[in-house]
């Protein structure tokens, strides 16, 4: 498929559209902060917009502007399908393959829509896709979406809505500028939508100063009785059963961020979360340094992502999923014994 640039989807957008946003399943604050950023940016020009998002997302992001337009794919399968059928225009979010839709997609795939990708992760499948916007230098999705705007000589449209939602894309991909933001861009960007009026503060508070106190008692949970150290291969990880779950009625978003504490031990290198849903154990990977998180993912795992952050999915029992990692890490011994 050709490939148009960016900047040629302005003459395209002068006239109203029907427009879907879609991101991928598990949504995050980046995937739910770019779509409905670009929601609110759609909107504002006259485009008739609707957002799917494949299942649930947390709690502590409903606060976001245009949160209640999102359409759940799960709960509304046959609206999804229909609105897709019926798009002009196809903005995929945050995602770097149709596989992360599910089940809508063949239904893109099949659609005369325009297809728009906007993303940040590595190798992404471009030839379903007439714009590609994409780099994995940046910190988020919405860091992308806030140059695409720009670039599309719509900067002044950007308003407090749009600017709340970026910033929080931003700040969760980043963990509050802690990973994945050694580039100015991502400063500039973040100081120019505080010129705008965002509340740096406020939205911390509403991201991370939201626990339930089941969340907090979870957290300490896997900490003090779920979590596996390897100092031979400089490795920790933390599992949890449906039972660990149904025990701290796990809602949407508990497990947010856990993988990342082991990281906070000397010499560990890469961690990862075992959680056992429905049919399937999800996995989250994180990693410091070169070692590259992701290629695990993509190669044992059915997933992928970034270098440092990456995910999966297992389709053996926990226990079993948690053998098959073990006996994997001998294959990357030596890179994370460097």
């Amino acid at each position: 498929m050709k490939k148009i640039d960016i900047t040629e989807l302005a003459i395209i957008l002068e006239t109203p559209k029907e427009i879907v946003i879609s991101t991928h399943v598990n949504p995050d604050g980046d995937a739910l902060g770019s779509s409905l950023a670009m929601f609110n940016y759609l909107s504002k020009k006259g485009h008739k917009v609707n957002v799917i998002v494949p299942n649930n997302y947390p709690d502590f992001l409903s606060w976001l502007p245009g949160s209640n337009n999102i359409i759940i794919l799960k709960n509304q399968l046959d609206k999804c399908n229909k609105l897709i059928r019926n798009a002009d225009i196809i903005f995929s979010l945050d995602y770097n393959s149709l596989d992360r839709v599910k089940k809508i997609k063949d239904e893109i795939i099949n659609s005369n829509a325009i297809k728009v990708l906007i993303d940040h992760h590595p190798n992404p499948e471009m030839d379903q896709f007439n714009f590609v916007y994409s780099t994995t230098n940046t910190s988020s999705a919405s860091e992308l979406v806030y140059e695409v705007i720009c670039k599309l000589g719509d900067k002044k449209l950007i308003d407090i809505k749009i600017a709340e939602c970026i910033y929080t894309g931003i700040i969760t991909d980043t963990g509050s500028f802690s990973y994945l933001c050694n580039n100015e861009n991502t400063y500039l960007i973040a100081g120019n939508l505080i010129k705008l009026g965002v509340d740096g503060e406020n939205i911390h508070r509403l991201v991370y100063d939201d626990f339930s106190a089941n969340r907090l008692k979870l957290l300490g949970y896997c900490l003090s009785e779920k979590l596996k150290v390897i100092d031979e291969y400089s490795t920790a990880f933390i599992y949890l059963s449906a039972a660990d779950l149904k025990k701290f009625n796990y809602q949407v978003g508990d497990t947010e961020d856990v993988v990342n504490y082991p990281l906070s031990m000397k010499n560990i290198k890469m961690s990862a979360l075992f959680t056992e849903k429905e049919n399937v154990v999800r996995i989250s990977f994180r990693s410091k340094g070169d070692f590259h998180v992701n290629e695990i993912a993509k190669e044992h795992f059915e997933g992928g992502g970034h270098k440092n952050a990456a995910g999966g999915d297992s389709y053996l029992s926990l226990e079993d999923t948690i053998s098959k990692f073990e006996k994997l890490l001998p294959l990357y011994k030596k890179e994370l014994s460097r």
